[in-house]
């Protein structure tokens, strides 16, 4: 997911990192929430405390391994009107949190920029960094392959049987992402994905100060 880091780059990111999944998180929860199922909000889950939304143990791997996790927000269907097309909405809330999360920060950026002439190189380092980060993570997240939200994204548009023979495969759906990832075939799909939005939010943000 974070490939070719360093373990003291991605100690600089720490705090980015559990911003992002953080706020990740609590947009499942979130969307969950307002489509009607309150179990993110008894499980304490629609707050910005990190504690309640961090993984310690996905942590320590995404140090050693440059992969990780959050605690996934627990989402009970009965709740949820229509369940299949709830669960996409509730699980795309994430990514595009991520996305967000992308520009605002380039936005500040270029606010900072303009503001503080001699600014820091580590701050804007960082930012790009944290941006950068964001934009990994709400792509990785999107791929279509249990248990990330891309399936649950896919699940929502699928024909009703196709929709049970795809969920049937979550099982395999780890293994199938560890082989795709150890064998960088992840990062070939994420990385030219991740230049074309990074670059699409630049250009956004030049014309808004143009």
């Amino acid at each position: 997911m974070l490939q070719n880091m360093s373990i003291s780059q991605l100690l600089i990111l720490l705090p980015a990192l559990i911003l992002a999944f953080t706020i990740h998180e609590l947009s499942h929860g979130l969307m969950a929430y307002i489509l009607g199922d309150s179990t993110a909000k008894r499980d304490g889950r629609l707050t910005l405390n990190p504690i309640r939304h961090v993984d310690p143990v996905g942590l320590i791997c995404i140090l050693l391994f440059q992969f990780g996790w959050a605690k996934p927000v627990m989402v009970d269907p009965r709740n949820l009107k229509n369940p299949k097309v709830d669960m996409a909405l509730i699980a795309i809330a994430g990514p595009i949190s991520n996305f967000v999360m992308a520009f605002l920060g380039l936005l500040i950026l270029t606010l900072l920029e303009i503001s503080v002439p001699n600014m820091p190189f580590l701050v804007r380092e960082v930012i790009i960094q944290f941006s950068w980060l964001n934009v990994i993570l709400g792509i990785f997240n999107l791929i279509p392959i249990p248990p990330l939200d891309g399936s649950k994204v896919i699940g929502g548009i699928l024909p009703d049987p196709l929709y049970i023979k795809f969920t049937s495969l979550g099982r395999y759906g780890m293994l199938i992402l560890l082989v795709a990832m150890f064998a960088g075939l992840t990062g070939q799909i994420i990385r030219p994905l991740a230049n074309a939005i990074f670059s699409a939010f630049i250009q956004i943000i030049v014309r808004i100060f143009a």
